[in-house]
């Protein structure tokens, strides 16, 4: 039976592969040909790293869309709707796309079985075709070699940052994890990288693949002050091109940096503030996210972040010194068994008065107890609460209106966050009628 809503079709797709997880390419091309799917779009920019993918994709998408480009953004994970995936123009796709484009991948797959995250990339690229794009971005969902978005030959590779993470699956080695990122190279086509250190597996494939290659601290840099930030870089013909006094942005500006790289490959018309204006009025839910609220009669602060493992603990942490509060952070905290928790924590712990810890809501959460042991062996003060929920009534309850609530750790926990931010919402509307 065909499914109908949309929450029944995500039902339908995470059964329908033995394995959540099954790298390779050979179902997604076979299902892709039936499917007689080309290009998403005439131009496609291909996006991974170990952080600030989904941040680089957005800079790029505004940056693009100020030109009166049309374009489409494909990312993942979601936060709380599936609908955030897929993006045309910044606006998400409707149910009833998402429907229908799932039901064209289901006709054309025949007997081949795909993965949640395979069916999904396909039924992206369907609505992408049938939007008449002029732009796509393809953000990775895992490595870039033999992840699904990979089917797409890019036009411009980029490398965001080069971590470890996924070890079961990308190696335990920064260099491992170069290899299956620098997967997504074409030959002669200009590939990016925005790590200041790439590890040599990265540079040997862009010189096996005859690539051009544009690396942070070579051809494209940024410089960040108290009050601004500049950048440079070059262009196809190798002429320095550079940008002063930028506003600061919340978002990481070093991904901005290559973004602005990026777009000054696609030889675009360069108009500085129309560039400022894009850059400063780029958002994405959950990512260095900060959200003011009443609680009680109090005015609190929360910042949100999805990071989860210890290269973006590191920039988190960053961040957070460049922005002092006036009283102190608490942190609300939760993280997926397979993370690194001894290397999220090692880096924030200097920086957090007191944590509350709570399990997620999935069966791959890992349990409080070992977050709370962790942070206890490093000397922090920590209680462990029954939920991401009650772990942030609890830090609300402590802080006070110069306080910072930092919440981390997982998308689920963010997404946890959001919804009882709604929630609240609705409640502090309701007492305010009552009253």
């Amino acid at each position: 039976m065909t499914p109908g809503s949309l929450g029944d079709w995500l039902a339908y797709l995470e059964q329908l592969h033995p394995s959540a997880i099954d790298m390779g390419l050979e179902r997604s091309q076979q299902v892709a040909r039936q499917l007689g799917l080309t290009r998403p779009a005439p131009k496609v920019i291909t996006v991974t790293g170990t952080n600030g993918k989904g941040s680089t994709c957005a800079f790029l998408a505004a940056l693009l869309q100020a030109q009166g480009l049309k374009v489409g953004v494909y990312s993942s994970p979601h936060l709380l709707r599936y609908n955030e995936r897929v993006q045309v123009q910044g606006v998400e796709a409707t149910d009833v796309e998402l429907c229908d484009a799932f039901a064209a991948v289901e006709a054309a797959r025949g007997d081949v079985s795909l993965t949640y995250f395979e069916m999904g990339t396909l039924a992206a690229f369907w609505l992408f075709e049938q939007a008449a794009l002029d732009v796509a971005v393809l953000e990775v969902g895992l490595g870039g070699r033999l992840d699904a978005v990979n089917l797409i030959d890019a036009d411009l590779a980029l490398v965001t940052s080069i971590g470890i993470d996924h070890a079961d699956w990308l190696g335990d080695t920064r260099e491992s994890v170069a290899f299956e990122k620098a997967g997504i190279f074409r030959e002669g086509r200009p590939a990016l990288c925005g790590d200041l250190d790439p590890p040599a597996p990265l540079l040997a494939q862009a010189a096996a693949l005859d690539c051009p290659l544009w690396l942070r601290g070579r051809e494209f840099d940024l410089l960040i002050t108290d009050r601004n930030w500049n950048w440079l870089g070059r262009n196809g013909a190798g002429e320095l091109v550079e940008l002063r006094d930028l506003p600061l942005l919340d978002l990481p500006m070093e991904n901005a940096a290559l973004a602005l790289q990026a777009y000054l490959l696609l030889d675009i018309a360069w108009q500085p503030e129309v560039i400022r204006s894009a850059l400063l009025g780029t958002r994405i839910i959950g990512r260095l996210d900060r959200r003011s609220f009443n609680w009680h009669g109090k005015h609190l602060h929360l910042l949100l972040d999805v990071g989860h493992n210890p290269h973006a603990a590191q920039f988190l942490a960053r961040r957070m010194a460049q922005r002092p509060v006036v009283g102190k952070r608490l942190a609300v905290f939760g993280l997926l068994a397979d993370k690194e928790l001894e290397g999220v924590v090692a880096e924030l712990v200097g920086s957090i008065a007191e944590w509350a810890v709570a399990p997620l809501p999935t069966s791959r959460s890992r349990p409080a107890s070992d977050l709370q042991v962790a942070l206890q062996n490093l000397g922090a003060k920590v209680t462990s609460y029954q939920s991401v929920a009650l772990a942030l009534e609890a830090q609300c309850a402590h802080a006070t209106a110069d306080d910072e609530i930092l919440l981390f750790g997982s998308f689920y926990c963010v997404a946890e966050a959001l919804e009882w931010l709604t929630r609240h919402a609705k409640e502090e509307a309701a007492n305010g009628t009552a009253g």
